[in-house]
């Protein structure tokens, strides 16, 4: 069966609308809020309800689809084969939780591992980020040109500065090096948030040891619109159904940032 891919994003934007709205409305209220992993590792209850909204809209028109949600759906799913959709109900939970801001639902739809839709809806902000697979990727109703090559020297870097605070190494390949190099560093503390970013051009890479499918699925899409480069840290194609390293960048810079970053060991990540 052919799908018909813009009919599916249109879709999909009326209900990640809907779930932020949800959103929205939950704001000043009082919130329940639990760790996962770690003590810095944060999950409301929102994050719950926007995922099972999200889930129950694709189910009921798309019951062939399969469904990957950070919180709950999928983690029996072990193929890419078929459709499936990757779904982060809130990326930026803790932003969410203390800023109010700088926080997003990101959405993605993908076929036999290939990306066709990517969503990311910057919730306070207003911005939607939408691209679907060949038609170039939007910023609202403004298509975003193709990136142009940068240098190091160049560059805005996104980095969460707690790998530079982890990092043990001193040499030339350091974190701290390439850092020193750059025109200057970014962190927003939302992945996909910050992969549009580099999409649209407010940063020239972003660069993460540990994110999972559901952190960049959407960025994947709106990065290879663009005509930006996304690789792990080996150079080797970004999984989906796994955790993953992720550099993402301007022509140019890619290769740069791997020559820091190939073979870091500088800590336990």
């Amino acid at each position: 069966m052919n799908e018909n891919w813009d009919d599916i994003k249109n879709q999909a934007v009326k209900w990640v609308e809907e779930a932020g709205k949800m959103l929205k409305e939950s704001l000043y209220k009082q919130l329940d809020i639990h760790t996962k992993s770690n003590p810095n590792d944060l999950v409301t209850e929102m994050d719950y309800k926007v995922e099972r909204l999200l889930k129950e809209r694709i189910e009921k028109s798309y019951p062939d689809h399969k469904i990957m949600g950070e919180e709950e759906a999928g983690r029996h799913i072990e193929s890419t084969n078929g459709v499936m959709w990757l779904i982060d109900p809130i990326d930026g939970t803790t932003n969410f939780i203390h800023q109010k801001f700088n926080f997003a639902i990101s959405l993605a739809v993908v076929e036999n591992g290939i990306g066709k839709i990517g969503i990311v809806y910057n919730v306070m902000q207003d911005e939607w980020f939408t691209a679907v697979s060949g038609q170039g990727a939007y910023l609202n109703e403004r298509k975003l040109r193709q990136t142009q090559p940068v240098t190091l020297q160049e560059a805005v870097l996104g980095l969460n500065g707690r790998w530079l605070a982890r990092e043990k190494r001193a040499d030339e390949q350091s974190l701290h090096h390439m850092v020193r190099r750059s025109r200057s560093v970014r962190s927003y503390g939302a992945a996909a948030i910050e992969l549009a970013y580099v999409a649209c051009g407010r940063l020239d890479c972003y660069i993460s040891f540990r994110l999972s499918p559901w952190d960049y699925a959407a960025g994947l899409v709106l990065l290879k619109e663009t005509g930006h480069l996304i690789s792990t840290f080996q150079n080797e194609g970004v999984p989906l159904l796994k955790p993953s390293s992720i550099a993402a960048s301007r022509p140019g810079l890619h290769d740069e940032l791997l020559h820091y970053l190939y073979d870091h060991k500088g800590f336990d990540y």
